[in-house]
């Protein structure tokens, strides 16, 4: 949590070098990122400069792009500063940031890298762009079946360090094929002189390289992983995904999704009879206010994080619990639309309706937690209490939204039917993260 009443801005006119790298070595890495997306152009540079070198490299992991570029081109003089920068990223990372750049400017920062890191980079950018191969990281541990438990262990201490996650190990013969993935917790608790391959069972699931990263989505969320192997064409293990990179996804395709719904729907406003400046101003605001609104989306799941970890597959749930908040306050919304457009109720109603709604969506939100406990029920029955308590409370605060939204509209004169629906998705899905992770927080004593 960053205190409030610190001035950063101020430490760094006053240059008081030493309080800063106090505070700040008190902060966590997210938390920095913040400060820095705050603090003006100059001011943020002076502050990244600052920091460690291990917390530079995680703190620029979590800055917006246009802000990793500032912080690059504000390096730009300190070309060794910004080569330890570029090699320190992760892979998977570092391709995300390069894909945003033009390719002049990429071209050139791979010259920066190490051969190493450049020849991992130039192979990651090779895969076509959105594919399973860009979102990959190529640093994992893997072992050979020959191999004793004890052999086993002393290779992941040795080559473990770098390695994006050590839950799962995985097993590949003398060509680096993929046979086996094998959770360490049962490598630690196998007998030392135990062979890798007694511990085999063959049953795997991977990606392959060249997939569309949708596949990833689908993947993790049939199979209760942190991390799957990807493969080539050949079946050959060449890295991994993690589950922050496939969130990471799902919150730029949820992005996207909520920017063509608002351009749709402001779109449908007469556009032959309207004029330009018109249509220019009833689109441009709706899609500012969605940026915002999944700034405060992203800022919600980074929240959560620990939660997150300690308990991936929640993280299965999240789409159909926040999809039925925002289809419960779109269904509603639309019911109070056509009955304000028609003059079946009045503005001075929403007294008497949100009694109605309450009782109502209570109902609805009841019904729709024994359908998700059903389900929960086969995939995860420890979580049965969080998903049904989160699906009451996400439809029931969809709802209550959606009704009242389109009589604060008409009272401000704004058109219900152009805001309403893309405002009420963005709600819905910040408070059902909130709602759901809070609950999980308290259920298993997180605080």
């Amino acid at each position: 949590m960053i205190e409030a009443n610190i001035d950063f801005e101020e430490l760094i006119e006053q240059k008081s070098w030493s309080a800063l790298r106090r505070e700040i070595k008190e902060l966590e890495s997210h938390d920095i990122a913040e400060i820095i997306e705050e603090l003006s152009d100059e001011n943020d540079i002076i502050l990244f400069r600052l920091l460690p070198r291990e917390e530079a490299k995680n703190t620029f992991q979590y800055l917006s792009f246009d802000k990793q570029e500032q912080i690059i081109n504000g390096l730009a003089k300190n070309a060794n500063r910004v080569s330890s920068l570029l090699n320190d990223l992760d892979p998977d990372d570092r391709t995300a940031f390069f894909e945003e750049l033009p390719g002049k400017i990429t071209k050139r920062l791979l010259q920066l890298l190490s051969p190493e890191e450049r020849s991992i980079a130039t192979r990651l950018l090779g895969y076509p762009e959105n594919s399973i191969g860009r979102l990959m990281t190529p640093e994992f541990v893997a072992v050979k079946p020959e191999y004793t438990v004890a052999e086993a262990l002393t290779h992941i201490r040795e080559y473990g360090r770098d390695s994006e996650t050590l839950n799962l190990i995985y097993v590949v013969d003398e060509n680096w094929k993929l046979i086996d993935d094998i959770r360490i917790r049962e490598i630690i608790l196998a007998r030392p002189d135990q062979f890798i391959k007694d511990l085999m069972d063959e049953h795997f699931v991977s990606l392959n390289a060249q997939d569309d990263q949708e596949v990833a989505i689908r993947v993790f969320q049939d199979q209760d992983r942190i991390a799957l192997p990807v493969t080539d064409s050949e079946g050959l293990l060449i890295g991994i995904v993690t589950i922050d990179d496939v969130m990471d996804v799902i919150e730029e395709e949820t992005t996207e999704d909520f920017h063509k719904f608002g351009a749709f729907q402001a779109a449908i406003v007469n556009p032959l009879k309207a004029k330009i400046g018109f249509l220019y101003q009833k689109r441009i605001v709706w899609l500012i206010a969605l940026v915002f609104m999944n700034v405060f989306s992203g800022a919600a799941l980074a929240a959560f994080e620990d939660v997150i970890q300690s308990a991936v597959a929640l993280i299965f749930f999240l789409p159909l619990l926040i999809g039925s908040g925002g289809n419960a306050g779109a269904q509603s919304a639309t019911l109070m639309i056509r009955s304000l457009a028609i003059g079946d109720v009045e503005t001075k109603d929403w007294v008497r309706l949100i009694g109605r709604e309450f009782l109502v969506s209570f109902l609805l939100g009841l019904t729709m937690a024994l359908g998700v406990s059903l389900i929960a029920s086969f995939r995860a029955p420890e979580y049965i209490f969080i998903v049904a308590s989160t699906m009451v409370l996400s439809v029931m605060s969809g709802s209550l939204l959606g009704m009242l939204l389109p009589f604060v509209f008409t009272k401000l004169k704004i058109d219900p039917a152009t805001a309403s629906a893309p405002l009420i998705t963005s709600i819905a899905d910040i408070s059902g993260v909130v709602i759901y992770f809070s609950i999980a927080s308290w259920y298993f004593g997180m605080g």
